[in-house]
Order: C-alpha cells, then sequence, then structure tokens
C-alpha cells in the first residue's frame, strides 16, 4: 500500500510540474503583447509596462506554487 501511496505521489509531482509550463507560455504571450501594445502606441509604454510587470509577478506566482506543491509531494511522499 505504501508502494502505491509513494507512485501516486510522484504522479502528482510529476502533474504539478506541468503547471511551470503554462507559467511559461502565460509570460511569453503577455510579453509580445505588451511589446506589440508599445510598438503601436510608443507614448504609452510606461501605463503597458506597469500593466505587464504586475501580470507578470502574478502570472510567475502560479508557477512557484506549481513548483513548491510538486516539491512537497516528492520530499513529504516521494
Amino acid at each position: 500500500m505504501e508502494g502505491l501511496v509513494q507512485a501516486a505521489a510522484l504522479l502528482g509531482a510529476g502533474i504539478a510540474a506541468i503547471g511551470g509550463i503554462g507559467a511559461g507560455l502565460g509570460q511569453g504571450m503577455a510579453t509580445a503583447y505588451a511589446v506589440e501594445a508599445v510598438s503601436r502606441q510608443p507614448e504609452a509604454k510606461q501605463d503597458i509596462m506597469q500593466t505587464l510587470i504586475i501580470g507578470l509577478a502574478i502570472t510567475e506566482s502560479t508557477g512557484i506554487y506549481a513548483l513548491v506543491i510538486a516539491f512537497l509531494l516528492i520530499f513529504l511522499k516521494g
């Protein structure tokens, strides 16, 4: 039974690590759209960059939470 719990924990850690992929894709898309927005309206650069930084911080926190969950599963049950 303990082997089943360990296998499930490691599988869950692998699935949680996929959260990093989503965070990376989200940050890449946000940056691409911000660059496009600045190229269209250079005078709004400050507002666009401020919104981008806040959005990237929120997006990065999702990836960090997924990493923490993966580490918890690996070190506590794996």
